[in-house]
């Protein structure tokens, strides 16, 4: 951390385990006697995945999707950019869609756009965290972690230029 950022913890350690459990009995309630492939966007939503998966007693295939809104220490997203596509064939299959923030809702709805068109059973969304904003695109997630006001948030891993992802909760990051 820089000695001129500092860090405001919102959601504690505690908090995040409770919720993720409460996530996992959802999506097996959701899901139950069907097999699930779930995709995750790569990176910010690496920690929320392990978390979760470990909690769902379903069988299930775990994929992942790279992409990349934001550069360096930008805090705003810019251009979509996809660097790694699916590995798992979804085709016919249930599939969950991970991923650590809803902000804008473009990097979602980018992803829901390209697994669509892979002609899955069904599609379910699920993010850690969905901003509270007025969003261009109409993306709304099936399950949501936590809801949080419009700031730049870092833990749990969530980023700022490739550090803080290890935070076990969240903070509001005040840059300066």
């Amino acid at each position: 951390m820089s000695p001129r950022n500092s860090l405001e913890s919102i959601i504690s350690t505690d908090k995040i385990e409770q919720r993720v459990a409460e996530l996992a009995r959802e999506v097996e309630r959701d899901y139950s006697g069907r097999e699930l492939v779930v995709v995750s966007v790569l990176g910010g939503s690496v920690i929320f995945l392990a978390d979760l998966v470990r909690k769902i007693n379903l069988p299930m295939r775990i994929d992942t999707v790279s992409v990349s809104s934001y550069t360096g220490k930008a805090v705003a997203p810019r251009g979509l950019k996809v660097l790694k596509t699916f590995s798992e064939d979804v085709r016919g299959k249930h599939v969950l869609l991970i991923d650590d923030i809803i902000d804008t809702g473009g990097t979602l709805a980018a992803v829901m756009e390209e697994v669509r068109a892979m002609e899955p059973v069904s599609l379910k969304t699920c993010v850690f965290l969905s901003k509270k904003k007025e969003r261009n695109i109409d993306v709304v997630p099936d399950y949501v972690g936590f809801e949080v006001e419009d700031l730049f948030v870092v833990g749990y891993g969530l980023d700022y230029d490739g550090m803080y992802r290890n935070l076990p909760y969240v903070a509001v990051l005040h840059v300066t």
